[in-house]
């Protein structure tokens, strides 16, 4: 299977005619209407970790240890990085759908905002661009570099090319492969939300020839989800959560190491995980598991009235320094009426939000700048929205 990876930004596309600075599309999966379970496959590799310095490090345990003073119960959980991606050429397209021609790669922003009790200092995101933009351009081909060098170096030994059964019931290697290494919540905090990550990208470059390489790069999950009579479930925010208090978003969270290490019979603490403590299918399953898992959690909805998740693509969010996200389409047999009733009893994370809106699917495909609701989304709702108006999973697929 030949895989690439091509620079182009969706976000500033002038047929979309949206463009945000908070948030872009690293690559989306249109050519087939969104990937399935099966269609995806990981690599993981210490090597695809974050990368280290001793005054970086010094300075994260610094800033976790405020934070913890301040909110005692912010929790270290590991999470996976986002090193790279293998996304499959045109012609691995089954034969019905149209070729994806690109896989669109975000500029990356050096934008950074201070939180409520959050990080100490502070720059504003305009002295921050001002400050990075001879960075841009080698921060916006960091991944397509890193993609291709892995193509070149990897593809042969990973088995990209085990034959899976797909939706359509042709055979065909995994469409999609994504780069995974580890790293944590509080490197997170401590390089993605950090005041000076302009810096942090300016070493990256220097040293390691990746503007990238010094951040923590959390894999985030969200999905839209779609109810039975055709309404998108979006949740408002609580004031108390760390990022986007008040803004609109969609279910979403992070797929856990420490839950694929469980499921494979090892009881591990979270610093006791390793890549090589886990499988790469079972990585992917709690990949796709997770983002039911936080609709469950977060709308009151079990698991049983949800659809099989599709993947639409993954975003980038600017105001944590372009932090991934893995955005899903799920379905739902239940009415927005049913949803709305399962919500207000409550869910196991119902004090991350205050309230419940629905927006038809017309309106999720009409979303622009110009709507005022568009100003409410958080950025990880943005992303969501913008690969569900490119891919279309509800009008590709039959289910």
């Amino acid at each position: 299977m030949n895989c690439s990876s091509v620079t182009e930004d969706f976000i500033d596309d002038p047929q979309r005619g949206i463009m945000d600075s908070e948030v872009s599309v690293l690559l989306h999966c249109a050519a087939w209407g969104g990937l399935l379970e099966a269609q995806v496959h990981v690599e993981l590799s210490e090597r695809f970790n974050r990368q280290t310095d001793p005054a970086l490090e010094r300075q994260i345990e610094e800033v976790w240890t405020e934070r913890t003073s301040n909110e005692p119960w912010l929790f270290n959980g590991s999470k996976f990085r986002l090193h790279s991606f293998c996304l499959a050429s045109p012609s691995s397209a089954s034969p019905e759908r149209q070729p994806c021609t690109h896989s669109p790669h975000s500029p990356v922003l050096d934008h950074a905002e201070n939180q409520e009790g959050g990080l100490r200092g502070g720059q504003r995101a305009e002295e921050i661009l001002r400050a990075t933009d001879s960075l841009q351009d080698a921060a916006q081909n960091s991944l397509d570099k890193r993609s291709r060098a892995e193509n070149e170096s990897s593809s042969s030994s990973q088995g990209l090319t085990t034959k899976l059964s797909s939706h359509s019931g042709a055979e065909t290697g995994p469409l999609l492969t994504l780069r995974l290494g580890l790293t944590c919540y509080k490197d997170y905090l401590g390089t993605n939300w950090s005041y000076q990550v302009a810096e942090l990208r300016r070493c990256g470059e220097a040293e390691f020839g990746d503007p990238l390489a010094l951040l923590a790069q959390p894999l985030g999950v969200g999905g839209i989800l779609c109810t039975g009579d055709g309404q998108v479930v979006l949740i408002r925010r609580s004031q108390r959560v760390a990022e986007a208090g008040g803004l609109l978003d969609i279910p979403g969270g992070h797929p856990e190491p420490k839950a694929v290490c469980e499921r494979l019979g090892q009881a591990v603490c979270e610093e006791q995980i390793r890549v090589d403590m886990m499988q790469q299918r079972a990585v992917v399953s709690e990949l796709f598991s997770s983002v039911c898992a936080e609709i469950r959690d977060e709308v009151n909805i079990s698991l049983s009235s949800l659809g099989e998740p599709v993947l639409m693509g993954v975003a980038l969010n600017h105001t944590s320094a372009g932090r991934p996200s893995a955005e899903f389409y799920v379905s739902c047999s239940l009415t927005a009426d049913e949803v709305r009733g399962l919500y207000w009893k409550g869910g196991a994370e119902a004090h991350e939000s205050t309230d419940i809106v629905f927006l038809s699917r017309a309106e999720l495909l009409q979303l622009d700048r110009s709507s005022p609701v568009w100003a409410e989304l958080c950025p990880s709702a943005k992303g969501a929205v913008l690969l569900y108006q490119r891919v279309k999973p509800d009008g590709s697929r039959s289910r």
